[in-house]
């Protein structure tokens, strides 16, 4: 495997930049840059011109991660050639909220073969219930597959997000590349740094990804109530202030949900993902050194379940409201990363509205929030 990757803030790459990433002939091309780019006509353009030979697939972002740190405003992108492209790259369009499930459904009918390893899979991050998206997918592949990648951001607009699919752009697309064979490996961690604070409220009422009640009380209501200044700013301030979700039995199951919009009219609040029928929610914090430490646990994990030892090229999907938190340090996120899998491995990724990985031991992908995932490729 050879990997090339450049980054610009310009609206338009120059010949050298070109001609460094074709010269390795990609058969796949990673694009991660900012909503102006996205709706940059003659970029795109130019994009899907000069690489009309390559898989070129990516999407929008709240900062682009490459292998120095954090960009704002900017496009990376990472050119791949392997010497066995076992993947295949289908796609399915999102036609609202409620279709998360059989679009999943749609992806995995797309993908299945015995052979089946890994899927890497991009969505777009507003009108989606993820953790749907990703139930899916699972019920209609093999057990041992594995699911990582992440949810297209927006800068924390949660407005309009893109994702692009070779020939064209879309608000609504969701990408699904599966890896067969042994020579390509993928392997997936996650890791947060969050820690529960305050009472813990029953859910009472939710339907899907949308929390109507909370101990009998309106959700929004009482999540405003402990934003108290913070209330103004909703949707983006309840990044700053996640959920811990707990079972029916008050157990931590790991899993971390953040707000993707407000119903002022239902009192309701719209989560990324799927809720526990009779369990608990959490309010939760961070400091900006537990969630450094974080990223350099999801890289430790990952370094102990890699089988092959040849460098490869590490993606990182992180949480919007992480980079939020962070502020300033953010490159800090990325350096201790970094410092785990040294300079052979290549970076690239994004700060997103949600991400998809297993846990650290497991096969059983799930969407998270706030958390930092790794996926480590590489190719034998």
């Amino acid at each position: 495997m050879n990997i090339k990757q450049i980054y610009t803030n310009n609206f338009e790459l120059n010949s050298s930049q070109i001609a460094e990433l074709k010269s390795i002939k990609p058969q796949l091309v990673l694009v991660f840059a900012s909503i102006s780019h996205f709706e940059h006509d003659t970029f795109i353009k130019q994009l899907c011109t000069e690489f009309n030979e390559a898989l070129l697939i990516g999407c929008s972002t709240a900062g682009e991660i490459y292998q120095d740190g954090v960009l704002d405003n900017s496009v990376v992108l990472t050119a791949l050639y392997f010497d066995h492209p076992d993947f295949v790259l289908v796609k399915t369009s999102l036609k609202s909220m409620d279709d998360s499930f059989d679009a999943g459904l749609r992806l995995a009918q797309q993908l299945q073969n015995h052979s089946l390893n890994n899927i890497l899979l991009f969505g777009q991050g507003v009108n989606i219930n993820g953790s749907a998206l990703i139930e899916g997918l699972k019920s209609q592949l093999p057990s041992q597959t594995v699911i990582s990648g992440g949810l297209a951001g927006d800068s924390g607009q949660f407005s309009r997000t893109f994702i692009l699919n070779g020939e064209h752009r879309s608000t609504e697309d969701i990408l699904a590349l599966g890896f067969y064979g042994t020579h390509i490996q993928l392997t997936s961690a996650c890791f947060g740094g969050w820690k529960g604070f305050g009472t813990t409220r029953r859910i009472t009422k939710h339907i899907g990804n949308v929390l109507y009640e909370l101990d009998g009380k309106p959700a929004l209501e009482l999540y405003k109530r402990y934003l108290g200044d913070y209330a103004d700013k909703l949707p983006a301030s309840g990044l700053l202030f996640p959920f811990s979700m707990l079972s029916a039995d008050g157990n931590d199951v790991g899993i971390i949900r953040t707000i993707l919009g407000v119903n002022e009219a239902e009192g309701s609040l719209i989560l990324a993902g799927d809720l526990i029928d009779g369990g608990y929610l959490q309010l939760m914090h961070a400091s900006t050194d537990a969630l450094i430490d974080g990223a350099e646990q999801a890289a430790i994990l990952v370094n102990s379940l890699r089988q092959h030892q040849q460098a490869g090229l590490a993606i990182l999907v992180s949480c919007v409201g992480r980079k939020l938190l962070i502020g300033g340090r953010i490159d800090e996120e990325v350096d201790a990363v970094s410092d785990i899998f040294g300079q052979e491995t290549i970076i690239t990724g994004f700060y997103s509205n949600g991400e998809i990985s297993p846990f650290s031991n497991t096969t059983d992908c799930k969407l998270h929030n706030q958390t930092m995932t790794i996926t480590y490729l590489s190719e034998s």
